[in-house]
């Protein structure tokens, strides 16, 4: 389209004042303005004012198609903003954005920290667990949250999550007027105003960040791949920038949770045992992974066409040679496939299929030392054999 119906704005807390000439006109050739009270509020958007959905739908938006339609945003509409969710459903000639600076630009600049170097974390709407796998000794955040009362509800987050001497600062109505920036130690003051974020700077340490993370970060019932054998594991997977694992027999999901961690995308996971199931869930859920992590109750190979292409497959219960003809039937060439066997029954699973398919064999012998009397002795693992092949 020559002439894109919908515009989208970027709004800050100084108003209508300091919009470009092309936002003004926008607004006032607008026969629809969508946006948070606030946003209509601060515009006087009027009669043509219509405050979102909740929770957020781009239907009442799309009914408008053709004809000259606001969208208000605070600051930058695709930095944690409005326009991103809107793009499913534009083509690009349908829309134009006036970008405003976000909150994570003034809050750099009240600051004086380096923008490039600081985390920039939406979390009005996504839980704080969220900074778990982020936050370390050094570590600077600056993060939006959903109002005052949110602020006390992070402090306590962090304090029960390890980073108890975190050093905050609160952020309240960025660029204008009411502007107001305050460190806060204890409990926060009652009177904080919202858009407000909070500026983190972590002083504990956090995650390690090598794969084979110790096993008391997670909950479980003793089945578990062990921290030694989840790091050889996660060697072989080699998770990379957007892939996805299929994770056959989950258990407490910390195969999926490390894959996550170290790079990869996306997890589809299998987990017969609903106990088991929701333990995992809960696993996936404390290190912030949620919206990348999917957990199907269901026992492989069933519902296995259904899921998204894997770049790599983990067989971490139990596997059966019907289970391996199914999954080499259904992945595609190129795709990664390690298994742990620690039964008889599956080592001779494995070696059949190894000397069929090649791919590389690797024992893993593992001992711990036990008391014995008034000594000590090694005590050993049961054995795993890995094997691991590229399709």
């Amino acid at each position: 389209m020559a002439d894109p119906w919908l515009t989208i704005i970027g709004l800050g807390e100084d108003g209508p004042d300091a919009l470009s000439p092309a936002s003004r006109a926008a607004l006032s050739a607008a026969t629809a303005i969508f946006g948070g009270p606030r946003h209509l509020t601060l515009t006087g958007a009027g009669d043509k004012g219509q405050p979102w959905p909740v929770p957020f739908d781009p239907t009442p938006v799309l009914a408008h198609r053709g004809q000259p339609t606001v969208v208000l945003a605070s600051g930058d509409p695709f930095w944690f903003g409005a326009g991103g969710s809107l793009m499913a459903y534009l083509a690009p000639g349908e829309w134009t954005s006036q970008p405003a600076p976000s909150t994570f630009q003034l809050a750099a600049n009240r600051l004086g920290w380096r923008l490039e170097e600081a985390l920039c974390l939406g979390l009005h709407a996504a839980p704080f667990s969220r900074l778990r796998p982020v936050l370390g000794n050094g570590t600077r955040a600056i993060c939006t949250i959903r109002d005052g009362a949110a602020v006390g509800e992070l402090a306590r987050w962090l304090g029960d999550n390890g980073h108890p001497n975190a050093r905050l600062t609160v952020l309240e109505r960025l660029g204008g007027p009411q502007e107001r920036i305050r460190p806060i130690a204890g409990d926060p003051p009652p009177d904080i105003a919202a858009p407000v974020a909070v500026a983190i700077e972590a002083t504990d340490p956090g995650l390690p960040q090598a794969s084979g993370l110790p096993d008391d970060l997670f909950h479980h019932d003793g089945q578990i791949t062990k921290r030694p054998v989840r790091a050889l594991t996660l060697s072989a997977l080699a998770p990379r920038p957007g892939e996805t694992l299929w994770d056959i027999g989950a258990g407490s999901g910390s195969i999926g949770i490390e894959w996550l961690l170290a790079g990869g995308a996306r997890v589809e996971a299998l987990e017969a045992d609903p106990t088991r199931a929701t333990r995992a869930r809960g696993n996936v859920e404390s290190f912030g992974l949620g919206h990348r992590h999917r957990l199907h109750e269901a026992r492989a190979p069933e519902v296995l066409s259904t899921l998204p292409t894997p770049d790599a497959v983990f067989i971490g219960g139990g596997a059966s040679d019907a289970l391996l003809s199914r999954l080499w039937d259904l992945i595609p060439p190129g795709t990664r496939l390690v298994m742990n066997a620690v039964t008889l029954e599956t080592e001779a699973l494995v070696l059949d299929w190894s000397t069929r398919h090649g791919g590389h064999l690797l024992k893993i012998d593992l001992s711990e030392p036990t008391s014995i009397g008034g000594k000590r002795g090694w005590k050993a693992a049961l054995p795993i054999l890995q094997w691991s092949i590229t399709r």
